[in-house]
């Protein structure tokens, strides 16, 4: 991926990050290319029935092309009434699988960039993987605030519950998450036994505790002074009581339960601060949990598996993975 692709990238990710789900809605495709999501897996619907706080008339799915190359997609994902699980599967399994999270602000995902290309490297090494298609908060749904970490908690149930159908260990499975994404990663690596949804079968007796948590330039406070503005406003709603921001704060979560986590994101960062990655490994520092933080001069955001290798924070993929090998998560 060139310099000029991760650039546009980020420039995307800023208006949209910015606009909201209005800006991705409105947005027509630059190309010729695909704006639907193919599977090459299968799709595991995340809710037996709809979701839980589901309108009374479900969200109508959207996939707008951000990319103006017709040989490089970057799907923007909004309208998801009916959540999901791409599933990815190498063709030889090491045992280890990743829940994928998608960034967009709380407000669309970012399907190829932080899902598809992340699998694709993942895969290479035998890790099968989970994209996860998480509801967005401000489409209509009751209790938005606990929505995404509903649909991410349901999702690494079902994923250790059927570990045996896909050759997995269920002692040996990966959160990763992206910008947002990385919040709901970061939430669900705090929160994993808080109730935010009816039991609703065998499933939700099943640990939603992830083995190892990657946070990619997340989003990890809510509340000020460094909070990323969009992301806050999309899961509590404008206005929201400090309070809340606070409670959905993953540094103010992190407990003697939180997994090993490693987190990375780059100096020049214009969207979502360093800080936020500081205070989390502030958080696990203090809770005496392993942690692992890599802060790169330059990188930017929504780098992804993109950047040149010139450009420092290219290098995050391999050092999450020796991160997880170290943790007993990924095969040697």
């Amino acid at each position: 991926m060139t310099a000029s692709h991760a650039t546009s990238r980020r420039a995307l990710l800023g208006g949209l990050a910015a606009l909201g789900v209005a800006a991705t809605a409105r947005s027509r495709p630059a190309h010729a290319g695909p704006t639907a999501i193919t599977t090459s897996g299968p799709t595991i619907p995340l809710w037996p029935g709809k979701a839980p706080g589901a309108p009374a008339r479900l969200p109508e799915r959207k996939v707008a092309q951000g990319s103006t190359d017709p040989s490089f997609d970057e799907r923007i994902v909004t309208g998801v009434g009916t959540p999901w699980l791409e599933v990815r599967q190498p063709a030889y399994r090491n045992g280890s699988a990743v829940l994928l999270i998608p960034g967009g602000g709380y407000g669309f995902l970012a399907w190829d960039n932080e899902g598809e290309e992340q699998a694709r490297w993942l895969t290479q090494r035998g890790v099968t993987c989970f994209i996860l298609s998480y509801r967005l908060p401000a489409e209509g749904w009751a209790k938005r605030a606990l929505v995404p970490l509903q649909d991410a908690q349901r999702a690494m149930r079902i994923i250790r519950a059927r570990a045996s159908e896909f050759a997995l260990d269920p002692k040996r499975l990966a959160v990763l998450g992206f910008s947002a994404g990385g919040h709901l990663g970061g939430s669900l690596a705090t929160r994993f036994a808080e109730e935010t949804y009816a039991p609703l079968d065998a499933i939700d007796e099943v640990s939603a505790r992830p083995d190892l948590a990657g946070l990619i330039y997340p989003v990890i406070s809510l509340a000020e002074p460094f909070t990323h503005a969009g992301s806050r406003d999309n899961l509590l709603g404008q206005g929201a009581p400090a309070s809340d921001a606070e409670y959905a704060s993953v540094e103010n979560r992190v407990d003697a339960q939180t997994p090993p986590v490693f987190l990375t994101a780059a100096s020049d960062d214009g969207l979502v601060p360093i800080q936020n990655s500081l205070a989390m490994y502030s958080a696990m520092l203090a809770q005496q949990r392993p942690c692992e933080f890599h802060g790169f001069d330059k990188g930017g955001h929504g780098f992804g598996v993109r950047l040149d290798p010139a450009t420092p924070a290219h290098a995050w993929p391999d050092l999450f993975y020796a991160y997880g090998q170290r943790h007993g998560v990924f095969a040697a």
